[in-house]
Parts: structure tokens; sequence; C-alpha cells
């Protein structure tokens, strides 16, 4: 146990709670599990696609609040049928969709209301994970709210790269849900994030009082995410993991950087753990510069075959232009595969400093990625180095174990400025920060669906692709 007196009963929200749909989902399998282990009850209460977990039954449990389901695969934007409909609510949920909203953070956050009110007594604190929904105000309860990274973030850099009138139009009614996420932070008494870079975006963009934001950073699962010498390491070899369809990611600049890198060295080639382009700029530069052949896309792999695949690799590539943390970045390092990764958001808190536990570049710097990917290319000794020091950066910094303990801090706080008598201006004072933490996890690996950032460090489509 931590400095709690007893075991916590504790309600967990996440309206993405598939860990292969996202990073939302990495973060509440990898959470509960711990906190359970330090002896609270968790109950994950969760929308389609429902959360994996790994301690069910062992203080772990599920809690289904079915939405629509509107963005499944195969058929995303469906039209249900009549018999569908239950309330109000899914009423709104399709009207949101058919005007070109993304409406789930709200209609979650209400159907979350609305069960939490009918089991009035049964938690002592509720966590939500970035739902940030107007249901949530006025629970009546203690509660704990994780921004992973503003996704005005997501929707500033998708604007920034629509091409036309008619996609910047579509960006803005799709990240209409944003302006009640705004609204909603600057009204939470406790809001957790996962890195400085991202309590300095929830200050400026969602206007959070930095005196109620807390850093509890996230990393990697470093019992599977771990090197193993058995495992050959192919040369040439560059891995990424990332959303084609995702301007956020920077995966254009890393298959520019294959081109100019493959001039020196044709054995270089990229493996990206995501979906592959129909089209966009990831397949319109790949078709430019003839890299059929050298980029290879894979989804729906497995935890195990996704390390496999990291330890394989000569090079792992994080060549994003924001992260709010970047958990495949912690991931390769866990594993002790050297990194190349820019200054983009969060990164350089994650990986570290250039030379001593990663290669840093600029974002969107093309050039700049493929002159640090050929040095690591060309010198072994340096992959070495590299790849020990990334790995005792984050077990020194980044475990899950440590991060449940400081978010159980935080709940227990919460639930005393909750306190019946307590005045309520105590839980507007200034706090001392907790311990930095780190999480586990990885990012989505499965299907990919309509593109909305989840905050969680790496930010994509509703259904992304780990």
């Amino acid at each position: 146990m931590t400095s709690q007196a007893r075991p916590l009963r504790i309600a967990l929200l996440s309206y993405k709670g598939n860990p292969f749909c996202g990073g939302q989902g990495v973060y509440v399998r990898h959470l509960s599990r711990e906190l359970a282990a330090l002896g609270h009850r968790v109950e994950v209460i969760g929308a389609q696609p429902y959360p994996v977990l790994d301690a069910l039954g062992d203080g772990v449990t599920l809690t289904e609040l079915p939405s629509l389901d509107l963005y499944r695969q195969p058929d995303p934007f469906r039209t249900p049928a009549r018999g569908e409909y239950r309330d109000w609510i899914d009423a709104l949920e399709v009207a949101t969709m058919w005007t070109g909203g993304f409406p789930e953070p709200l209609t979650f956050s209400l159907r979350a209301r609305r069960h939490l009110a009918a089991r009035r007594g049964d938690f002592d604190v509720v966590h939500d994970n970035q739902t940030l929904g107007y249901g949530l105000l006025g629970l009546g309860m203690p509660l704990v709210t994780t921004i992973h990274h503003p996704i005005t973030v997501d929707r500033r850099l998708e604007l920034a790269a629509a091409q036309d009138w008619k996609r910047r139009l579509s960006l803005r009614r799709w990240y209409g849900f944003t302006r009640m996420q705004k609204r909603v932070a600057r009204r939470l008494p406790s809001v957790l994030t996962v890195s400085g870079s991202s309590r300095d975006e929830i200050v400026e963009d969602l206007g959070v009082r930095p005196d109620r934001i807390h850093t509890v950073p996230i990393g990697a699962d470093t019992r599977l995410f771990s090197p193993d010498p058995a495992v050959r390491e192919v040369p040439g070899r560059i891995v990424t993991t990332s959303s084609a369809d995702v301007p956020l990611k920077g995966l254009v600049f890393l298959v520019e950087a294959l081109a100019k890198l493959r001039a020196q060295r044709p054995e270089a080639h990229l493996v990206v753990v995501g979906k592959r382009p129909e089209a966009g700029p990831v397949a319109e530069a790949m078709a430019d510069f003839g890299l059929g052949d050298a980029v290879e896309f894979v989804k729906g792999i497995s935890d195990e075959e996704l390390v496999d695949l990291i330890r394989s690799a000569e090079v792992a590539c994080v060549p994003s232009l924001y992260e709010g943390f970047s958990l495949p970045a912690a991931e390769a390092m866990a594993t002790g595969t050297p990194l190349v990764a820019t200054t983009g958001g969060a990164l350089p808190e994650v990986a570290g400093c250039d030379g001593e536990t990663c290669l840093a570049v600029p974002p969107g710097d093309a050039g700049a990625l493929a002159a640090a990917l050929e040095r690591l290319l060309a010198d072994r000794e340096l992959r070495g180095r590299l790849g020990a020091a990334g790995r005792a950066r984050v077990l020194a910094r980044f475990t899950w174990t440590r991060a449940a303990q400081s978010t159980a801090d935080l709940y227990a706080e919460a639930i005393a400025s909750h306190a019946p008598g307590r005045p309520a201006a105590l839980a507007d004072r200034p706090r001392a920060e907790p311990a930095r933490v780190e999480a586990v996890g990885g990012m989505p690996y499965g299907e990919e669906v309509p593109s909305v950032g989840d905050g969680a460090g790496t930010e994509t489509p509703v259904g992304s692709n780990r």
C-alpha cells in the first residue's frame, strides 16, 4: 500500500479504453493493474472499443458503458438502426456525427454521470482519463482528471497541414469538442498530466491554473520491453510507431530522410508500426522517392511481436512534430535499441540529452533526421552506448509502479479536499508537486479510423495503430 490508510475504491473512466486503439487505452491497462497491486480496488468504466485489462478479478473490474459505436470498423460513420436508440444521449451522439462533429467525449461523460449518480457511495474517487465532458462537472464526488496533452495541439497542427478550405472546415467541425474541453478543464479541481511540456500546453491552451496541475510521467513496461541478445539485429532496419494520416507524427519527414539516407546506405529500410496509407502526404512521398520496397507497414501485432520488432532494429526513430510524452520512445529505449528523436514537445524529457541517451534533431527537418540515422547505422559502438544509456534512463525514471504510487497520492489529496466541512478555497491553494513518475505501454497496434488525437502522448485516430 501507499500512504493511504485503507484501500481506495476507484472509478477509472475512459471513453477510449482499448490499448490497441490509442495511448489512453495503454494508460488505463497499466495504471489499473499497478493501482490494484498497491491494494486498491479499481473499477474501469469504459465505452467501445472496450479496455483490455491485465488484472481482471485481481483488484480490477470492468463495467461496460456502451455507446452506439459509430466509428467501428469496417463501417465507421454508420447510421444506427432505429432499434439501437435507447435515449436522448444516443440521439445526440448521432446528430453530432451527422453534423461533422466528434460526440464521444460529451456523450460518454453524460452516460458516466448517470451511471455514477446511480451508484453514489460505491467509490472514494473518480479518475477521468481525458474525457473532459460537461457530464463530469458537479459530480459531487472527489475527481482527478488526466490530460495527456491538449487536443487543441492536434487541431492546430492539422489545420496548418490542411491543403484546402474544405479540409479546414471539416477539421474545425470535427474538433468542435475542444471548446467543451477548454471550458471543463478550467473548472476541474485536480489535473494530472504526463510531462512538463504538456503542463505548459495545458496552461497556455486550456487556461488551467498551474497550481491545479500535477505532473506524473508515464513510460514503458520494462518487464516486457527489455533487451534480448537472442533476437538478431537486421542490418539497416529502422523502426517507428506512427500514424501516417496524422501530421503531428511527422512520418512524412522520416520517409524523406530515408530517401536521403539510402543514397549512402542502400540497405537502410523502414518498418512502420501502423496502417499503410492509401493516399495523402506519406503515400505521395513514398511514391515520389520510389520507396515502395523500402518501407513496410505492420499492424495488429501482439505485444511480444512488437518488442521483438524493436529489438531487431538497428535504430528506433520518433520523428514527431509534437509529443505530450511519447510511449514509443520510452519503449524503444527500454529494449536497449538506440533512439533518434526530435525535440518536439516532451520528447527531450523522455529521451534525454543529445549524444548521451539518444540523438536529438529539430522537428520537421528531414536532413537532420537522415544525418542522425546515418551516424548511428555507421557506428556500432555508439549504438551500444546510447542503447544502454537509454534503458538505464527509463529504468530510473519511468515505471508504472511509481506512476501508480503518485497517482494514488493525488487521489488522497482530492478526497481530503472534498471532505465535508473543508473550506472549498483550500482546493485552490498551491501544493507540492508529487514525485515525477512514469507509466508504460506503447501506442496502438491495431485498426485505424477517423482521425482524432487521444492526447496520450501519441495522437491519432479514434482507433489508432500501435
